[in-house]
């Protein structure tokens, strides 16, 4: 027996693990079946590496299921120690309900929460159930069901009890048991049968349907779908550059770096990307991979990546502007830049401040300013660059001895230089 939602994830590689597979193949194929996936705020906004999870929920309703969106609002004071060597900073409440706000932007681009809709998503937070439980209530209904020795070889767990400078507190210790309950809950709050997420978190999916089990009816089933931690093929973790991670909101990472991201990566990881991150069917991609494989220079799979992936999350209106910038900045057309975007493009460059002033009368001899940014090392080789034609001001290829004038500024702020194809420095004048 096959199912849509199982198949979607199967050819895109996002398919790791299931229980009760038999069972679970049955139940999905009733349609309408709830699922949820649960988010840790532990910042305001979410990074690439996270939309795998949100993609898991995406395909789930697009399947015709109906997602819940967990946020941690009561886990997140606690930490999860999944993946961590070391005990996490505890988080402030107003800290983690800001978080949570950030995220919800994230989720409200990506799933459909139309009430009319029958599978419409809707956001849960676990703080408005976990912080009625009493100490006492907790260990005697829920920490009954739970073996302090199967417990400890969770490899959350064991990693940390291995490593005597750190440890693990009890508070994270006793994650597993919260994230448990959450299952518990939603199963019989909201019929909530399925929990999907990364591989890293099977254990506590498992933990979760065993207290179900264990504390509802013989009628009662409940299911986990995990998808795998993907990398890139070098082996790294995706979404980590040199200059941070790449997140989901224009606050953090800008949808002209988003989109430089995608369309940047990796020959070997154009196709893989475009089946785990976007939402091109099956022939869409495989004519994007004939296309890559026939022509890897053209780059046809970055590109439909990069457009993708910049619709999804900043919109068709930010994805004109950013095409835009690229192509300004390939051909050195950069006057063509409004304010805005002209930061965006170039926030990452080198840059260096200079007195405006140096810029009115005869103006400043490029000779003279070049050492003072990162494309010259001294006046001698300032005047190689430039005897060679190698330096352009604004995109525009300039002789030996000129010099910058006010006329040269860009929004009266900027003045860009560029040696060679790719080296850029910007010089801010004030």
């Amino acid at each position: 027996m096959t199912t849509p939602f199982l198949d979607e994830l199967a050819w895109r590689g996002l398919l790791h693990q299931t229980t009760a597979e038999q069972p679970l193949h049955t139940h999905l194929a009733q349609g309408g079946c709830v699922g949820y996936c649960g988010f840790d705020p532990t910042s305001n906004s979410l990074t690439i590496g996270n939309f795998i999870a949100i993609k898991l929920l995406m395909h789930w309703q697009r399947a015709g299921h109906k997602p819940i969106v967990l946020m941690g609002g009561g886990t997140g004071l606690i930490g999860d120690p999944s993946g961590k060597d070391e005990e996490r900073q505890l988080q402030t409440p107003e800290q983690v309900e800001a978080n949570i706000a950030g995220q919800r932007r994230i989720f409200e681009k990506l799933l459909d929460f139309d009430p009319a809709n029958p599978n419409a998503a809707i956001i849960v937070n676990n703080y408005d159930w976990l912080k009625n439980l009493g100490y006492i209530e907790v260990l005697r209904d829920v920490g009954k069901h739970f073996s302090v020795n199967a417990m400890i070889q969770r490899d959350s767990v064991k990693r940390r009890l291995e490593d005597r400078e750190h440890g693990i507190s009890y508070t994270e210790f006793s994650y597993m048991i919260l994230q448990a309950y959450d299952f518990l809950h939603l199963n019989r709050e909201l019929n909530c049968t399925v929990q999907v997420a990364g591989s890293d978190q099977f254990g506590n999916i498992v933990s979760g349907i065993d207290l179900i089990r264990r504390e509802s009816t013989s009628t009662t089933h409940a299911y986990g779908i995990t998808a795998p931690l993907v990398t890139a093929a070098d082996g790294k973790k995706i979404g980590k550059t040199e200059k941070g991670a790449v997140w989901l909101t224009a606050d953090r990472t800008s949808p002209y770096a988003f989109y430089q991201y995608w369309i940047n990566v990796s020959d070997a990881d154009a196709v893989p990307f475009l089946k785990w991150f976007t939402l091109l069917d099956q022939p869409q991609i495989d004519a994007l991979a004939s296309q890559h494989e026939q022509a890897p220079h053209q780059r046809h799979a970055q590109r439909a990546l990069a457009r993708e992936m910049t619709t999804l999350l900043h919109g068709e209106e930010q994805l004109r502007h950013v095409e835009a910038a690229t192509e300004a900045l390939f051909s050195g057309d950069v006057r063509q830049l409004d304010q805005s975007m002209l930061a965006e493009v170039f926030a990452d460059v080198p840059h260096s401040v200079h007195d405006k002033t140096k810029l009115e009368d005869d103006g400043l001899p490029l000779v003279e300013l070049l050492p003072e940014t990162s494309l010259a090392k001294s006046k001698r080789e300032a005047r190689e660059f430039l005897s060679s034609g190698a330096i352009s001001i604004n995109g525009e290829k300039v002789a030996l001895d000129q010099a910058l004038r006010t006329s040269d500024l860009l929004h009266n702020r900027t003045i860009l230089i560029k040696r060679g194809k790719k080296h850029w420095h910007a010089t801010l004048w004030e």
